[in-house]
């Protein structure tokens, strides 16, 4: 059976990514990647159960002191930018589109086309959906935070947080561990 090519793009990705040095929480998430994807091949779609492919920009100015957070509206959890990839086999371009459509901004650089980060999380159960996973696949984003932004309806609120600050609003190991790695590339 010949794979898709964007399928066998992401899992060289992933086996690239893999070549770095991770944490053991981050390593056991990232074992269970490459599996979901050859066992769904609906994984771009969120009408894919028990879990989906999802694009997050985790965004920086480019002294990479700071990084833009959103209040994510439903969660009630400050977060990284990103969503639904919806079928789109481009993660850097989805994860691109959700922070264009969440922020308002409109001049996003990627740092790098390689993957920064992973995290594999639960979505509650609501509104008819069933809980399910999100396998998130996270790319480094530097942003000019003097661009205006545009709060979305996803969201409460954004701010430029300092990295020093982020773990007030969100101590998940999720984000602390996108900070960490931001520090440690300076």
């Amino acid at each position: 059976m010949t794979m898709e090519p964007w399928r066998a793009q992401l899992l060289a990705q992933l086996r690239a990514y893999a070549t770095r040095p991770l944490d053991a929480g981050e390593a056991a998430m990232l074992a269970e990647y490459a599996p979901f994807i050859a066992a769904h091949t609906d994984c771009l779609w969120r009408t894919c159960w028990p879990g989906h492919l999802t694009a997050s920009a985790w965004i920086v100015d480019p002294a990479r002191q700071r990084t833009l957070l959103t209040h994510h509206h439903k969660l009630d959890r400050w977060l990284q930018l990103g969503g639904h990839v919806d079928g789109e086999p481009d993660l850097l371009a989805s994860a691109l589109r959700e922070a264009q459509e969440e922020s308002g901004l409109t001049r996003l650089r990627p740092v790098s086309a390689e993957i920064f980060d992973i995290d594999r999380h639960l979505i509650p159960e609501r509104k008819g959906e069933p809980a399910h996973w999100h396998y998130d696949v996270r790319f480094l984003i530097e942003a000019d935070p003097a661009e205006p932004l545009v709060v979305s309806d996803e969201s409460k609120d954004l701010a430029w947080v300092p990295l020093a600050e982020v773990a007030k609003l969100n101590p998940s190991e999720s984000l602390t561990r996108m900070v960490r790695k931001t520090v440690n590339l300076a």
